[in-house]
């Protein structure tokens, strides 16, 4: 997404990156790794129970409802499949820009496994 693209851009048009340069402040977006079914430790950061005493509740996730208001509320922090979400991280910079390979090197982390397709814009500040 190019608000100040210096010229008209039609489907198909390869961008080339002249459009960025070193020390430019960018947003990628993209596909977050998946971590299929993950507990509540792992996903929400939940601190484990007592590993002792004849306890059973070492990574359970302990009480979700109490007498009121007799139902567990939506929203509630529970197990579930966790990752393989669009994210978007701002505020990287560009580092190097080699255009005869025609590969940008960004600083910090990019979402998404390697070799995943991402969205890279400017970050309006």
């Amino acid at each position: 997404e190019f608000k100040d693209l210096k010229k008209d851009v039609k489907i198909g048009d390869k961008l080339e990156l002249d459009q960025f340069e070193v020390g430019d402040k960018i947003a990628i977006t993209g596909i977050s790794k998946g971590k299929g079914f993950a507990g509540v430790i792992k996903r929400h950061g939940f601190s484990r129970g007592p590993e002792s005493h004849g306890s059973d509740h070492h990574r359970a996730t302990g009480s979700i409802g109490g007498a009121y208001p007799q139902r567990v509320i939506k929203g509630s922090k529970m197990p579930g499949r966790m990752g393989a979400e669009n994210v978007t991280i701002g505020g990287l910079n560009i580092i190097q820009i080699d255009k005869d390979m025609n590969i940008l090197a960004i600083g910090g982390a990019a979402p998404g496994a390697n070799g995943s397709i991402v969205k890279i814009k400017g970050n309006d500040e």
